[in-house]
């Protein structure tokens, strides 16, 4: 019986499957990661599954931002008010942002570059590695989806499409922070008010300091179930070849030609 679980047999494998999530190395690029990180600290480690090292820069982006007044002070730039932004920013914690913002950067490109170099490798050896696994409390399995369903599932509420391709982790840290981000941002209430067709009333209760967290988040979500999708997807049809080439093609089956053959 062949062992489809890693062993010190191979040296680099292309995916893992979890009762948690899909896990595998794929080609990505490393300026687009980058972009991701300049976005939102935290979020271009998360496209690479490096879970913890992104977690660890998403949380310190909140901390920090919300203490340095970050997002307030570019909200007041946007509309001209330079001496307000100025007035508002706290400079205890700005200086401290900066380097750890500048490391999320650098830091996602080189592991995006290694990352490349090692899924080429991973590649070549093609080596064998669970595609389902079944436990008490879920089930993950290879299987084909429609990207555009993730993206759709994003838009309603963003962790939904990671849901749909089963990444659990990242879908439930997903959820939770944009409940977080929508509630202290009140953007509910200010859609209320819009209904009502209180303009200012909407624009006056908007908190812009977690509101500028939302745009962000919402299109890392879609980016992210839809990246994934594609390349699970790929990931299915790489395995499904592999199996069907091992277990069938070295059968020579002999079809006949005629109709007189067959009689």
């Amino acid at each position: 019986m062949r062992n489809y679980y890693p062993t010190n047999k191979e040296r680099r494998f292309k995916a893992y499957v979890s009762a948690i999530g899909t896990t595998q190395l794929h080609l990505r690029n490393p300026y687009t990661i980058a972009w991701w990180s300049a976005a939102f600290p935290g979020f271009g480690h998360l496209l690479l599954s490096k879970y913890l090292r992104g977690y660890a820069l998403f949380l310190w982006e909140i901390l920090v931002n919300n203490m340095s007044h970050l997002n307030h002070a570019m909200v007041y730039s946007f509309v001209g008010n330079i001496s307000m932004a100025k007035d508002i920013l706290e400079p205890r914690w700005l200086f401290m942002y900066i380097p750890v913002y500048i490391f999320a950067i650098w830091d996602s490109y080189r592991t995006s570059v290694d990352m490349n170099k090692i899924y080429i490798l991973a590649e070549r050896e093609n080596a064998d590695f669970s595609s389902y696994t079944i436990g008490a409390f879920e089930i993950n399995y290879l299987d084909k989806r429609r990207p555009l369903m993730a993206v759709l599932w994003s838009l309603f509420t963003p962790g939904l499409g990671q849901l749909y391709i089963h990444r659990v982790l990242t879908a439930i840290f997903t959820m939770i922070f944009i409940i977080i981000f929508i509630y202290f941002s009140k953007l509910l209430i200010a859609v209320h008010y819009l209904f009502l067709g209180e303009i200012e009333q909407a624009t006056h209760v908007l908190e812009p300091q977690w509101l500028l967290f939302i745009p962000s988040h919402v299109g890392f979500a879609i980016y992210d179930s839809y990246v994934n999708t594609v390349e699970n997807n790929k990931l299915f049809e790489s395995e499904q070849k592999k199996f069907l080439k091992q277990k069938y093609q070295q059968l020579r089956v002999r079809f006949p030609a005629s109709k007189k053959e067959v009689e």
